[in-house]
């Protein structure tokens, strides 16, 4: 590993200087073209199952946006941003916050809905392309936002769909919304999944003594901001509730953005019921509840629901991310329906590249029209009141 990290940071120093004198570089071009490769280097050497952009392919990507090879309009996107770059072979693309970027395809509150992730170079996987880690010096992840706060929409990324993109859940043959469960309303957090994780159903955890539920770990963002769907968010663990949800083990990890104004304050359990007291109890019952305006009986809990601390939702995201990388490594059988396609796992044996990923989102519906009002495909029973 050392050795693999030395041979990077020697590629990432030589290619910039062998490349000056080809590309007849004038020295202040050279200088901003390694300013710029900053906002395209994604540190991942601490992930040994993951490879993303080297310091090597960012300084030449930032030396495509100097030399004029790539849009201009791409260019000072990039500075404001870092952009997904499909936004130039693919439409539909909106830039957010940080590195990574959405198209969404179809209507949303319909079952062709598809929100794809998008990198520096395009559509990736959200489950299997972005990086679980964040900052391992600071023990910081990477979270993608499935539902934002207040909202009803069960949105959720797609286990068997290629790329996995986040879809709408269907039921039944319907779409899904939460019910208001007084005095909630919608989801009391954004909510969403640490990617590179896995709760492999094949694993009977002696701790709840019952099975993984074949998803990425659930993520529950208590700050203050409400995140849009799509958003890939660092953040920091406090502790976790432990779901047993229809008989499998369904671990609630609860985070807080890293860049929230209580983020630095907020280190633990008591730090919560410190600073946001009543919210750990509001979140036990919001879980016990939630399923039973649809007849079902309330949800039960490992521990008697009582939350574990932040060490102990540390080993359970590191567990869950060593079978994740088991279940990428392995024989399709072992993937259990998941689609494992992605742009940037080594060790995997569905990778792709990038114009077959370009190729999976063009295949997806068409985007919505500028006049599509998807508010009025929400049924009038999602603004119900429900009393348990």
């Amino acid at each position: 590993m050392l050795a693999q990290r030395t041979n990077v940071k020697l590629l990432g120093l030589l290619v910039p200087l062998l490349t000056i004198k080809a590309c007849n570089l004038t020295l202040a071009t050279y200088l901003l073209s390694l300013a710029c490769c900053s906002r395209f280097y994604v540190a991942s050497s601490y992930c040994p199952n993951s490879f993303y952009y080297n310091r090597a392919s960012a300084f030449l990507n930032a030396l495509a946006l100097l030399s004029g090879r790539v849009h201009l309009r791409c260019c000072l996107r990039s500075f404001q941003s870092t952009p997904n770059l499909a936004s130039s072979i693919i439409s539909g693309a909106k830039a957010m916050s940080g590195r990574y970027g959405i198209i969404e395809r179809g209507s949303v509150y319909t079952s062709d809905y598809k929100l794809y992730i998008t990198g520096p170079n395009g559509p990736l996987s959200a489950f299997h392309d972005i990086p679980l880690h964040a900052d391992s010096s600071s023990k910081e992840f990477n979270m993608i936002v499935e539902i934002p706060r207040w909202t009803n929409a069960k949105m959720e990324i797609s286990k068997e769909q290629r790329l996995n993109p986040i879809v709408q859940d269907v039921k039944k043959g319907a779409l899904r919304f939460v019910d208001n469960v007084f005095p909630f309303h919608g989801y009391i957090w954004n909510y969403g999944a640490l990617p590179q994780t896995w709760e492999d159903p094949g694993h009977m955890d002696e701790r709840t003594g019952a099975r993984g539920d074949n998803d990425p770990l659930d993520v529950c963002e208590i700050g203050s901001k409400v995140h849009p769907r799509g958003s890939v968010i660092r953040v920091k663990p406090l502790g976790l509730l432990g779901l047993i949800d229809e008989g499998e083990t369904d671990w609630k990890i609860l985070v807080i953005d890293a860049e929230d104004p209580l983020a630095s304050q907020l280190n633990g359990l008591a730090d919560i019921e410190a600073a946001m007291p009543g919210f750990l109890d509001a979140t036990r019952r919001w879980f016990r509840v939630y399923k039973m305006p649809q007849g079902k009986p309330a949800n039960e809990f490992a521990f008697n629901g009582e939350f574990r601390d932040r060490d102990f939702a540390l080993g359970v995201i590191q567990e869950t991310h060593k079978q994740w990388q088991a279940m990428m490594q392995g024989a399709s059988g072992d993937a259990h329906g998941i689609a494992r396609d992605n742009v940037s796992v080594v060790g995997s044996s569905s990778g792709i590249d990038q114009p077959a990923a370009d190729a999976a989102v063009s295949a997806a519906p068409a985007a919505a029209p500028a006049n599509d009002k998807p508010e009025s495909r929400v049924p009038d029973s999602v603004g119900k009141w429900h009393f348990v």
